[in-house]
């Protein structure tokens, strides 16, 4: 800052606390009952959280160690390690005390708010990081902490900043929430859309022009040539009662007969990871609520000629799907992606007929058909995920091929239009996200409030404040000498 406003004052952390402490450095150990020692994890979002979960202490270590924080309402706790910058006010007369992670300033004649939203300022954020130490773990000494720089306004000023930052940042964060809330929106919005499509509720006016049924000599000239895959009757038939109502015209297909090839990964892929050479694909490849491969996130591998792991070779067209813990996953290979192969907790299916394969995959993806077969089907006591025979026997509710592909047509502008909101709403996220900023570094440039000339100059407020701070160290030396005085006195008698 160039120039500070009329009656402001440059100072240091330090010069404005009485208090500026961090927690232990030697934490007794946990136990199951006991008062709550915070850590960092504890101060999210502008408050300290209890919730969250803390080492537990006995009353007697609290006692100890509370002589190091003397934790008060009104302090300001501050993260030094780790969490690096956030802050929360202490509102509360419950008792606790603190890990090193966390640091607690006390400046009880400055306003604790005012001190909490300079700590939040950009300048000041940039200062705690710039000085920041260490390598796995950053940190901030005390002694360069109580260094940093930080302006002072006149009390009535800080006060009018508190009033006017908790007016202004309350709008953002409405702003901020319902901006959150949208992607939610979207993802019910997403499903509503694959729901509709799968029923054929989304192509019910294409029907009323093209009187066309599912084509079973289509599908038996694709069993023929390219071959299908045995399914289970016991379990197709749990499929079929999920399903939801169908089109006349449509009919229900085993999805074993629209695959001519279901298998899974092999296991010992670790020892063929390299730097170049073939996709290898995970779980981590196949997206919710979409049908889309994300490559984001890739490994490969360098085989041999002969393994047993190149019977999950992908191709155009296959189908993906995940098989273990987070199940029923699904991605189309929409192109060609050159040699790739999958893990053992993804299944390939490579349907019959190429131009149902883009359907087939909303069907899996859809919670209306594939999600809620995938609930019947995995369940049991020992049964961890899908096993290809439950993927053989998923029940499909099919349309004729060109219904099929007027479905996936309209399914994608309907996932375009929510792919472009999506997008605008993380734009928007990251301008109210610097709005916050800006709005702070208004404020600590004194230009969110105007100065008032009656207003007590901040120098003046500065040395009171080392005034307060003398007497502070004053009383703690006192309470340090009485402490010890009964000690002597025992050892004279």
């Amino acid at each position: 800052m160039s120039q500070l406003p009329k009656g402001w004052i440059q100072t240091s952390l330090g010069e404005l606390c009485t208090k500026l402490t961090d927690g232990s450095h030697n934490p007794p150990k946990a136990k199951v009952i006991g008062l709550p020692m915070l850590s960092a994890k504890n101060i999210q979002n502008g408050k300290l959280d209890f919730g969250l979960g803390s080492r537990l202490i006995t009353e007697e270590e609290f006692v100890a160690e509370d002589k190091r924080t003397r934790i008060s309402k009104g302090d300001v706790l501050l993260t030094i390690v780790g969490a690096l910058g956030r802050s929360a006010v202490v509102s509360t007369h419950e008792k606790f005390t603190l890990q090193r992670s966390v640091a607690v300033l006390s400046a009880p004649i400055i306003s604790s708010d005012y001190l909490k939203y300079a700590i939040e300022s950009p300048s000041f954020q940039k200062q705690i990081f710039d000085n920041a130490k260490g390598t796995a773990q950053k940190g901030i000494y005390l002694k360069k902490l109580r260094e940093l720089n930080m302006v002072l306004p006149p009390l009535p000023e800080q006060k009018r900043i508190v009033e006017k930052l908790d007016e202004v940042l309350a709008q953002v964060d409405t702003i901020k929430a319902r901006l959150d809330g949208i992607p939610e929106l979207l993802k019910c919005f997403r499903q509503s859309v694959l729901a509709s499509a799968v029923s054929g509720k989304l192509t019910e006016e294409w029907r009323k022009e093209n009187k066309k049924q599912f084509d079973g000599e289509l599908l038996h000239s694709a069993r023929q040539k390219y071959g299908s895959s045995k399914y289970k009757d016991d379990l197709f038939n749990q499929a079929v009662l999920t399903l939801p109502e169908t089109p006349d015209g449509w009919r229900v297909i085993p999805a074993g007969e629209l695959f001519s090839y279901v298998t899974s990964g092999s296991r010992g892929w670790a020892k063929y990871y390299s730097d170049c050479g073939a996709l290898f694909l995970r779980m981590t490849n196949l997206k919710y609520i979409s049908i889309e491969l994300d490559l984001e996130d890739t490994i490969y591998v360098e085989l041999p000629q002969s393994v047993e792991g190149k019977r999950s070779k992908v191709e155009l067209n296959d189908l993906l799907i995940s098989i273990t813990a987070d199940v029923g996953r699904v991605a189309h290979v929409a192109k060609d992606i050159g040699e790739a192969y999958i893990n053992q907790h993804v299944a390939l299916a490579r349907p019959n007929i190429d131009r149902y394969a883009k359907y087939i995959s909303l069907c899996i993806a859809s919670e209306n058909v594939g999600i809620k077969q995938v609930g019947v089907l995995k369940r049991g006591a020992t049964k961890a995920g899908l096993g290809l025979d439950d993927i053989r026997s998923f029940a499909l509710p099919m349309p004729s091929v060109d219904e099929a592909l007027a479905i996936v047509r309209l399914v994608d502008q309907y996932f375009t239009f929510a792919d472009t909101i999506e997008a605008q709403v993380k734009k928007a996220q990251a301008r109210v996200d610097n709005l916050t900023q800006s709005i702070l570094a208004k404020a600590f440039r004194g230009e969110l409030v105007p100065q008032n000339d009656d207003d007590e100059p901040a120098e003046v407020l500065l040395a009171r404040i080392a005034q307060a701070r003398k007497e502070a160290e004053a009383l703690a030396k006192a309470a340090k000498k009485a402490a010890k005085a009964p000690r002597k006195t025992a050892s004279k008698v």
